[in-house]
């Protein structure tokens, strides 16, 4: 019997009168890294938004752990297990890698517990598997604002680590980054999908075709269609309406 980490079904969200999103049926498999596709307006930022409690919807529900999450604040949410990176790094530049990630664990932050107070060990050991699996582990003294773009978005991912969340919600991962970051981003993914459940937002078809099994290709707001990536580049409607409009690998 399959085991769900999140199901979404009749959600519905509009701006304006604008129907922005309408998900009949959505069922994201535990440990499993799925990937949503679309043209620009597609509705996927939207949905990412209503999963982290960003954007309430106007109708429908969205079960974790057998709790309707559309209920809870973004706060709540998140202490759920349901953690989001952004499409643009958002980290303290003038701060290590370490200093980041130290900043980022679950951990009593008063005054008697900050950068400079003694560190358990428990939490070094912790920054020092994260940042292996996030390939940091060399760059922990270095000064996040030095580092490149693709190893600021592993800081990102790192950082989202560190708030043990079982759902990640990854935005546009491999946007900016060179051939070889955006192929190690891929088998990090992968790995982690091991112990987390994860969706990821990409316009990139290469990146797409590395890291997917199971495709949901949005469009207009509804799932157009979704399934294993071969059936998806294969699949007329797909074609015409979003990878027939593009030239090579890269969406814009």
């Amino acid at each position: 019997m399959k085991e769900y980490a999140l199901i979404a079904e009749d959600v519905q969200v509009s701006f304006d009168g604008f129907m922005a999103l309408d998900i009949k049926n959505f069922k994201l498999e535990k440990n499993e890294l799925r990937v949503v596709i679309g043209p620009n307006g597609a509705g996927k930022t939207t949905f990412m938004d209503i999963i982290c409690g960003k954007t309430k919807p106007d109708k429908g529900r969205i079960m974790v752990k057998d709790k309707n999450i559309v209920k809870m604040n973004e706060r709540g949410i998140s202490q759920l297990g349901i953690g989001r990176k952004f499409q643009k790094p958002s980290v303290f530049t003038s701060l290590s890698v370490y200093e980041n990630m130290y900043l980022a664990v679950k951990t009593d932050k008063s005054v008697f517990n900050t950068l400079f107070a003694r560190q358990d060990a428990k939490v070094k050991s912790k920054i020092l598997a994260v940042a292996e699996k996030t390939g940091l582990e060399d760059e922990l003294d270095t000064i996040a604002g030095s580092l490149s773009h693709g190893q600021k978005q592993w800081l990102e991912i790192a950082i989202v680590l560190l708030q043990e969340p079982e759902i990640l919600l990854i935005d546009e991962p491999a946007a900016g980054m060179t051939d070889a970051e955006t192929e190690k981003t891929g088998e990090m993914l992968k790995e982690l999908s091991a112990n987390h459940s994860i969706i990821v937002i990409e316009h990139d078809m290469e990146f797409v075709r590395q890291i997917a099994k199971t495709v949901t290709v949005l469009a207009e707001g509804k799932t157009l269609v979704e399934g294993p990536m071969e059936m998806i580049q294969k699949d007329e409607r797909v074609i015409e309406r979003y990878l027939g409009k593009r030239k090579g690998t890269k969406a814009a």
